[in-house]
């Protein structure tokens, strides 16, 4: 039987000089740079995650702090930096991709529990280290862990709110998107904004704790809760924002300038009074909320789409804690008008995979199609089925 030859598609850091493959990103400069602004300020190891600060699974260039420290692309992982090691964590779908991408400076972990980070950073900061993080990258949940992983050694879990990477990556990193933000179609909605504000402020009535404001954190609630769409993410047609609604006032946090005529014209339709939204700097969220927090208030948010960062900012006393926010659980609801447009989207789907399917037949004998063709094609005919915005995640291709 013919000897396989050695793999060249994955990095070697056994031999001198290691051998790495095209593929692989060079990242001793930016290491060095990232242990520089380290050591100024007295972190011992920095924690890099792979979400945002929406906690959202696909996320934007501006935002792939991992993923331009390391190399590595794949859509899960963790990176530790110390200043003489760095590591990555990721799950088994991504082991290979990272042999690929990875230089040597990179030692893989092939686990994704946050134990097993604890116990490394264990080995490798000495006791009364720092460890540092962006507390605004990071679920409560992912945090508490963190903390308990650390508790007691000795190690400080030390939230910094100048994210390192980002001053690392400076003037390179890619700018915010400035494509418009638009409303949706009443056609497509089923009920107006204003309606499911007031939905929304009467479950605040109706709750035992009778919470004074909600929380929207997840990109999602504020594009349903206003009918509003962007494309600041692939594949998801949100933009980056957070809403803070209360009895009486509704503070939209957004890039004003992206708002169209028309979706500027709706948000401002009632104002002044309570269905009245007021259009405040995205960047102003932390200190809005925390000169609300000071007041006779209870916030009302969903742990699962809430950072650390902001969840910190209001008094335990003053919270009121679910997995998920009233909004997102009306937005799992669907009305009936909704139902019906669900159904009108498959059907047109469906057509654009019985003629992928038609056409498949046809050409796979002639031997002309491959996967990557293939993933192209049925992309081209749901592009061209009306009302198609692009698929929701890239197209999976394979075969055999």
């Amino acid at each position: 039987p013919q000897v396989l030859s050695t793999r060249n598609d994955i990095r070697d850091c056994s031999v001198d000089p290691p051998y790495l493959p095209p593929t692989a990103t060079n990242t001793t400069a930016r290491l060095a740079v990232l242990r520089g602004i380290m050591r100024t300020h007295g972190v011992h190891a920095y924690i890099v995650p792979s979400t945002d600060a929406h906690m959202n699974e696909y996320i934007s260039k501006r935002d792939a702090r991992l993923g331009w420290l390391t190399g590595f692309n794949g859509s899960a992982g963790t990176a530790v930096v110390t200043q003489d090691k760095a590591a990555l964590w990721t799950d088994s779908r991504y082991w290979t991709q990272a042999e690929r991408e990875l230089d040597c400076n990179w030692e893989l972990q092939r686990t994704t529990s946050i134990e097993s980070i604890g116990m490394w950073i264990l080995k490798v900061v000495p006791a009364e280290g720092n460890v540092s993080l962006d507390p605004f990258l990071f679920s409560i949940d992912t945090w508490n862990s963190y903390s308990r992983a650390l508790h007691g050694s000795g190690r400080t879990l030390l939230p910094l709110k100048t994210n390192l990477v980002d001053q690392a990556w400076s003037d390179e990193r890619p700018l915010p998107s400035s494509s418009e933000i638009y409303s949706l179609p009443a056609e497509f909605t089923g009920n107006s904004w204003q309606e499911k504000v007031a939905e929304i402020r009467q479950q605040m009535e109706q709750h035992l704790r009778r919470p004074t404001a909600v929380l929207l954190s997840g990109l999602e609630e504020t594009a349903w809760l206003f009918n509003l769409r962007g494309d600041d993410i692939p594949y998801n047609p949100v933009f980056y924002s957070y809403t803070l609604l209360t009895n009486t006032t509704i503070s939209l946090f957004v890039e004003e300038s992206r708002l169209s005529t028309a979706a500027r014209e709706t948000l401002r339709s009632g104002c002044p009074g309570p269905l009245c939204v007021e259009l405040q700097e995205y960047g102003q969220v932390s200190a809005h909320l925390r000169s609300y927090a000071q007041g006779n208030v209870t916030v009302w948010l969903g742990t699962k789409y809430t950072t650390y960062g902001l969840y910190s900012i209001i008094p335990q006393e003053k919270l009121l804690e679910e997995n998920y926010s009233p909004v997102m659980m009306a937005k799992a609801v669907k009305n009936a008008h909704e139902q019906e447009m669900l159904r009108a989207a498959h059907v047109r789907d469906a057509v654009a995979v019985i003629q992928y399917l038609l056409w498949l037949e046809k050409t796979v004998p002639q031997g002309q199609v491959d996967e990557f063709s293939g993933a192209q094609h049925i992309d081209e005919l749901r592009w061209a089925q009306k009302h198609s915005h692009g698929p929701s995640f890239q197209s999976i291709s394979a075969s055999g």
